[in-house]
């Protein structure tokens, strides 16, 4: 304590800075680089969760190239990127655009947008499976039933499987993209508009030269958000196919479900943690391309 009072006032500042950086560096340290290390680690070893670690060295990544069940879920995972993205990018973009010049119950059609979003994931994928189900229990294929159209395998078709499961994953984002992108919009100052309407500029220029180019920090935060969920995706797949997990054929079946049936029904934990790093590596390489693609000028 005398110590302290010995101290300048610089000194006291710069000891309270260390003193309230520690706080999230600790948090981190054990939450976050710790685990990502011990995964590392053992990705390198052969465990089954009850006996003793054993030193494989390469032989998990060796067995992970050789497995052509992991390059199709390595595909899936892409597949729910490529598609998902760009797809809830351009919904949530022209819904958020729209909604912004409503004025009329305005805040009561945000909460409906909004409220998929906070609805819990397992309750919305047992929704939709119901959705999904053959006539006379599926919606869908009821609707289809009423039109005399032939009802449709969603979840139990190596085509449609994947779709099926991709469109839910897309509709319970879109609540948080649309508020994201109406802050955004609301952020852009009016004044650039006044001037455009001053000039005569046409809607389509305004989009182009000024909202767009002025959303562009707001397009990399819902770019890199959305696309590390992708990436990341497990809830929607594993409850609407709980009866064959990751569908016919491991249609549906993403990498992170892939890690989970490793390490907890097969109790291969070394496999599974390197399936971890890569996709581990998978995220980190993909935000880093994004950003380096996104970022402002």
């Amino acid at each position: 304590m005398n110590l302290y009072r010995n101290l300048t006032i610089k000194q006291k500042q710069i000891v309270w800075a260390w003193t309230f950086l520690a706080v999230p560096v600790v948090f981190y340290s054990v939450i976050r680089f710790y685990p990502t290390a011990t995964a590392i680690l053992i990705s390198f070893q052969d465990w089954n969760l009850l006996g003793a670690r054993t030193w494989a060295g390469f032989d998990n990544y060796i067995k992970l190239w050789n497995d052509p069940v992991f390059w199709k879920v390595f595909r899936n995972t892409f597949a729910y990127l490529l598609i998902g993205t760009p797809v809830s990018l351009v919904l949530s973009f022209v819904i958020a655009y729209h909604l912004d010049k409503v004025r009329f119950l305005h805040g009561f059609m945000r909460m409906m947008y909004f409220l998929p979003f906070m609805t819990s994931a397992v309750a919305m994928a047992w929704v939709w499976r119901w959705f999904y189900q053959a006539v006379p229990i599926g919606l869908f294929n009821n609707i289809l039933a009423s039109f005399g159209i032939a009802q449709i395998e969603f979840l139990n078709s190596t085509t449609n499987a994947l779709p099926a499961v991709l469109a839910p994953a897309v509709w319970a984002g879109l609540g948080f993209q649309v508020i994201i992108f109406m802050a955004g919009i609301r952020a852009i100052p009016t004044s650039y508009y006044e001037a455009a309407r001053i000039d005569g500029v046409g809607w389509w220029v305004v989009l182009t030269q000024i909202t767009l180019p002025l959303l562009r920090p707001t397009i990399v935060f819902i770019v890199v958000f959305s696309s590390i969920g992708f990436l990341r995706i497990f809830d929607h797949v594993f409850n609407m196919t709980t009866n064959n997990p990751g569908g016919p054929l491991n249609a549906t079946k993403p990498l992170v479900l892939m890690i989970y049936d490793t390490a907890f029904n097969s109790f291969n934990m070394g496999y599974a943690a390197a399936q971890t790093v890569v996709l581990f590596t998978i995220l980190m390489i993909v935000s880093l391309i994004q950003l380096r693609l996104l970022r402002s000028n």
